[in-house]
């Protein structure tokens, strides 16, 4: 009826489309039998409503419902329509899923830079006052170690200078 009142003659959708006439009539007059079935059927369909300038989505969708309530399906058929009902089904919920770990990656990055700056802070003021030291018991750990380093360098100056006589 869409092609009918915008005035486009058949041949004119089969040269554009390069489908078979028979498909484009089997198609109007819901003869779905006579169409190739499963997923070139959709393919038909969505070639067909482009060829008119209709919304493809809207009507593989109305396609598939009449087709699903014309009881010309056969056992074959109905695997494919579940399918191919259930890809965007499929991939709604594979975007909901990454969306749902950027957020999750989002919060713990959040989480950690607030951990940083406090730490940092805290450091900082700490550091000032002159109270940092004494939450690190490894500035004593960091003196002995410069010390020893500094008697290891003396004692190999003296050896040094004991075999350069």
């Amino acid at each position: 009826m869409e092609r009918l009142s915008r005035g486009i003659a058949l041949e004119d959708i089969t040269a554009v489309t390069k489908i078979s006439q028979r498909y484009l009539i089997a198609l109007e007059q819901e003869s779905f039998r006579l169409l190739p079935g499963g997923i070139l059927s959709k393919g038909i369909v969505r070639s067909y409503v482009g060829a008119l300038g209709l919304d493809p989505q809207d009507w593989t969708e109305r396609y598939l419902k009449a087709y699903n309530d014309s009881g010309q399906m056969h056992d074959d058929d109905r695997s494919w329509t579940a399918f191919a009902s259930n890809v965007g089904k499929a991939r709604i919920l594979q975007h909901e899923v990454v969306e749902v770990r950027l957020r999750w990656i989002g919060a713990i990055l959040l989480l950690l830079v607030v951990a940083a700056a406090a730490y940092l802070t805290v450091r900082y003021y700490g550091m000032r006052v002159g109270w940092w030291h004494t939450l690190l018991p490894f500035k004593q750990a960091h003196s002995d170690l410069h010390s020893s380093l500094n008697s290891a360098r003396s004692l190999a100056t003296r050896i040094l200078s004991w075999y350069g006589r």
